[in-house]
């Protein structure tokens, strides 16, 4: 990582979700939770695939692994994960703000809660850490739910509604992500059925859901940039590389670029005009063939059996910059599901290297966000993957920082220093 040119104001920060760490919500997912999780425990059994199933077994079998209850407390013990990011030399945090607490009830706004979400951002400035603001990382009120959610077009006005009640919030921001993950939302609900309302097989309404999530995209960056015109708005994309898994097969190579295509630069295009960056996240490389699609390598694999490959994210910078004419870029999520931090370390390493030499071909890369800063409820999953450069145990909320986040943040300090 000899080149370490990257500017001042580069945005060095991690990133959490509100449902996943704040505690104490009711909302889709809650209410989801309840009704499945002894449900998710019977069926723990289609995790033990997984490379560390010895060591989660007990937990995947337990009912409330799947239930997100208080979360790891950051709701009260946020003062304290802001000094945790000072530590860790990052001068960015990337938050969700959560709808059901400041409208709990269709139309009746909670200003209390609203106030302290400003109040939690203007902390965060007096600490000299950026906010990265997230309106909407999966969650909403049960009403909303219970309207259809993004199914249906003539919701999108709520969402939006919504977003500009946060004036005050917005005011105070120069970054914001609008949503993410739209294509995983739209799969993971109504294709794969593993998400709520856990429809599988449901294409068309899945493609639907994606088009509206567009569509909410643009309207809510029309209605930022009235409330703030400073802001540099964006959507953060679960993106990945897709390389053939035989090169000199035209197949395969084909096969490829249409999995770029579909799954990287289709919604791109069509949020370019709404995007002031480009924001994406990456934990994937595919090596993908004709008839049996992916065929990635069997190692080396993190705690969810994905297969790492962590320095294929210059190959999605590469493109995203080629395609969109170097318009500036943020990495809004990456990072691995390892609980011993066996990998961690080595994952921070190649990503380093991938984003200095991204710097160095002239790729407009402004921000890099690792996923998570906490260990945090994971969906579906429960509580067993853990994803944090800061262990917290759940019992005492104990915070611990990895050894792998130590060794991350002396380099960010060589760097910040250089």
């Amino acid at each position: 990582m000899s080149n370490t040119d990257f500017p001042k104001d580069f945005l060095w920060g991690s990133s959490t979700a509100g449902h996943q760490v704040e505690g104490d919500l009711y909302d889709n997912w809650t209410v989801w939770e309840e009704a499945n999780a002894q449900q998710l425990a019977n069926n723990s059994h289609k995790h033990s695939w997984t490379p560390v199933w010895p060591e989660v077994k007990s937990l995947a079998e337990n009912p409330d692994n799947y239930q997100s209850g208080n979360g790891v407390d950051h709701y009260n013990r946020y003062k304290e994960d802001f000094q945790i990011i000072k530590k860790l030399n990052l001068n960015s945090f990337r938050f969700s703000v959560e709808w059901s607490r400041i409208e709990p009830v269709e139309g009746k706004w909670d200003q209390a809660e609203l106030d302290r979400y400003v109040q939690y951002v203007r902390e965060l400035k007096a600490e000299g850490i950026e906010p990265m603001l997230n309106l909407w990382h999966w969650t909403h009120p049960v009403w909303f739910e219970q309207k259809g959610a993004f199914t249906k077009k003539a919701n999108i006005k709520y969402f939006e509604r919504f977003v500009r009640k946060l004036a005050p919030l917005i005011e105070e921001v120069r970054y914001i992500v609008t949503i993410n993950e739209p294509n995983n939302v739209a799969w993971f609900q109504y294709v794969a059925g593993e998400w709520p309302p856990a429809e599988k097989g449901k294409y068309l309404k899945g493609f639907k859901v994606f088009r509206n999530l567009i569509t909410a995209h643009k309207r809510s960056y029309k209605a930022i940039k009235q409330i703030n015109s400073n802001t540099l708005v964006t959507t953060a994309l679960s993106s990945s590389s897709n390389v053939p898994n035989d090169p000199h097969k035209l197949s395969h190579r084909l096969a490829a670029r249409a999995a770029n295509y579909a799954g990287n630069t289709w919604y791109l295009k069509r949020v370019d005009k709404y995007h002031d960056v480009v924001g994406f996240n990456y934990y994937f490389k595919n090596y993908v063939g004709v008839g049996k699609g992916f065929k990635n390598p069997d190692k080396p694999l993190n705690d969810l059996g994905w297969y790492m490959e962590p320095y294929g994210i210059i190959d999605v910078l590469r493109m995203v910059s080629k395609k969109f004419n170097n318009k500036p870029i943020i990495i809004l999520e990456n990072g691995v599901a390892d609980r011993n931090d066996a990998f961690r370390g080595w994952w921070i390493d190649e990503t380093m290297k991938a984003l200095c030499d991204a710097r160095a071909e002239g790729i407009n890369l402004i921000g890099y966000y690792h996923w998570s800063l906490l260990d945090n409820f994971e969906w579906a999953y429960g509580w067993w993957p853990n994803f944090g450069l800061v262990h917290v145990d759940r019992k005492t909320m104990k915070r611990t920082v990895r050894p792998s986040a130590k060794a991350w943040a002396k380099w960010l300090q060589d760097v910040q220093t250089s």
